[in-house]
């Protein structure tokens, strides 16, 4: 199963993932294709974010499902503790024009949370389970599975207004616009994000194939289940 000390890369690895995601989702996407306005359905984080799959792919490859959960309990830890306090360093420091009041932090932390302990570790079991076929079928679908539910859980737990229970909710995203920017239909904002943040995630899930596959090339075995 390796040593402690052997999964600090990983641990790393996922710590970086997560803070750069929790800084890049304050920041939306500028531009235009056609009449869509890329700012209305994403942020940078959503292209950061999804390789904390490859990083639990990778430990999982490497050491086992049991080292990849304890390496996504180190990320759901960071993800809470960077929803709290990293906006409002954000704000504070000018690189951010807003600031996010308190109890709506507290639902971004409890969104963030539930979201990625969910996800990472459906990565991990679907991965595991997976293992043993074609080198590409656990990273693939593991990704695929979690993306899903982690963009799910996020945005129903941090928009949805069935969740005011947990804090405040958020009157523009709660706005009716036209769904994914473009369509003449109509839904809350907030699924016109959820929608652009899984197209991201479900695209890189399947990108990130290159760099799992050229890392795990170099090892010999997998680890044991």
């Amino acid at each position: 199963m390796g040593r402690p000390i052997s999964y600090l890369p990983f641990v790393v690895a996922m710590a970086i993932v997560v803070v750069a995601s929790n800084v890049l989702v304050q920041f939306p996407v500028d531009g235009q294709i056609g009449r869509l306005a890329l700012s209305d359905v994403l942020t940078w984080g959503a292209f950061t974010y999804p390789f904390a799959f490859l990083v639990t792919d990778l430990a999982n490859r490497r050491h086992g499902p049991v080292p990849a959960r304890r390496i996504v309990f180190v990320g759901f830890m960071l993800a809470v503790a960077c929803s709290i306090l990293v906006p409002p360093l954000l704000f504070s420091t000018g690189v951010i024009a807003y600031e996010t009041a308190a109890d709506r932090l507290v639902r971004i932390a409890c969104a963030s949370g539930a979201a990625f302990l969910t996800a990472q570790l459906l990565d991990v079991t679907v991965f595991n389970r997976l293992r043993r076929q074609s080198w590409w079928r656990a990273p693939v679908f593991g990704s695929l599975a979690g993306s899903v539910f982690d963009t799910a859980i996020f945005f129903t737990v941090a928009f949805s207004a069935s969740f005011a229970f947990v804090g405040p909710d958020d009157a523009f995203a709660l706005e009716a616009a036209p769904l994914f920017g473009l369509l003449p239909m109509e839904a809350p904002r907030w699924i016109s994000w959820a929608l652009g943040d899984l197209t991201v995630k479900l695209a890189i899930a399947v990108f990130a194939l290159i760099p799992y596959r050229l890392i795990a090339a170099r090892w010999s075995q997998p680890a044991a289940a």
